[in-house]
């Protein structure tokens, strides 16, 4: 299997979403005669750097930028430099939020076309990319790249702090936050922080009710396409995440790799407060409440509040038994 692209840095990804919708809007802004230019003979102009063959000057010249690092084009507001003019008008979009590419199935709209035809494949199931070694197949590339590194065991990212490695640059970035602490992101409803902008965006779904991922089997709804994907499981039996030290088996990997901890006695997720040492985050955060004094398990019944639902939900067999006796 012939060696995997590595991914963009984002401000690659950013320059390629816009050259998509771009490239003939620059070669035009960058010479308005660049049709004279092509060479009729069908001959081919040769990068001197890396071979590659172009029909038009203009477009060897953008491409040179690569090799050179010039980027001639800057932006007025925070001062991000790019190799063409239309990779600038398109960041521009990000300081004035203009998103003229709309949806037509769900209506959410894109700052590019190229983002809007990666969010299509969403609706019409398109999985365009596949694993060589295994035949899984993404929807995304990136998607796909970070899977090979399942097979390679390549983890490329690797902490600062603690010197543990990770697949890919967002995982590591989050658990970063596990070590300052950082929660950048608030909800504007009830103020909760969130390490991820995409925690913070999940989160919402919990003010709005909102639901999209339906379950085919039961009808059940869920906020989150994992959690889907880990409740299909509860009507299938699946478990295919197996620990290598016991033979347990699991039904997604993350439970696979919190057990793991069991048997390396890992923890990794630290109390900022009394130091105490979690091998998982979610008791880490139910252990913080002990600090804090948040409660937002909340009784329907009586309106008392808990830090825990394993409380709220012994709580509520108070309320179960009174019932039974009454009628």
């Amino acid at each position: 299997m012939s060696d995997p692209e590595p991914p963009q840095t984002k401000e690659e990804e950013e320059e390629l979403c816009t050259s998509q919708e771009g490239e003939q809007l620059v070669l035009k802004q960058e010479t308005d005669t660049f049709i004279h230019h092509k060479n009729t003979s069908e001959k081919s102009i040769k990068c001197d750097t890396c071979g590659k063959d172009f029909k038009y000057k203009s477009k060897l010249k953008i491409h040179q930028r690569r090799h050179t690092r010039e980027r001639p084009y800057c932006c007025s507001t925070c001062g991000k430099k790019f190799t063409q003019t239309s990779s600038l008008k398109n960041h521009l979009r990000i300081h004035t939020d203009e998103k003229p590419y709309s949806c037509s199935t769900c209506g959410k709209k894109f700052r590019w076309p190229s983002i809007l035809k990666n969010h299509l494949r969403i609706h019409t199931g398109e999985k365009p990319y596949f694993c060589e070694t295994c035949a899984k197949r993404f929807t995304f590339r990136a998607d796909l790249l970070v899977h090979i590194r399942t097979h390679t065991g390549e983890k490329p990212y690797t902490c600062n702090t603690c010197g543990k490695n990770f697949r890919h640059r967002s995982v590591l970035s989050k658990h970063t936050k596990t070590h300052t602490g950082e929660k950048p992101y608030s909800c504007e409803t009830c103020g909760k922080d969130f390490k991820t902008s995409y925690e913070s965006f999940i989160h919402m779904r919990i003010h709005t009710g909102e639901k999209p991922y339906t379950c085919n089997i039961c009808g059940k709804n869920f906020r989150h396409r994992s959690v889907l994907s880990e409740h299909t499981k509860t009507h299938t039996g699946e478990k295919p995440y197996s620990c290598e030290t016991c033979g347990k088996d699991f039904k997604t990997s993350y439970e696979s790799s919190i057990h793991m901890r069991t048997h390396t006695g890992e923890k990794l997720y630290t109390c900022n407060t009394c130091g105490k040492n979690f091998s998982d985050q979610s008791d880490l955060s139910k252990h913080t409440r002990t600090h804090t004094g948040e409660k937002p398990e909340l009784c329907h019944i009586c309106g008392e509040r808990f830090s825990q639902k394993t409380h709220l939900a012994k709580h509520l067999m108070i309320h179960t038994n009174i019932n039974s006796y009454t009628h």
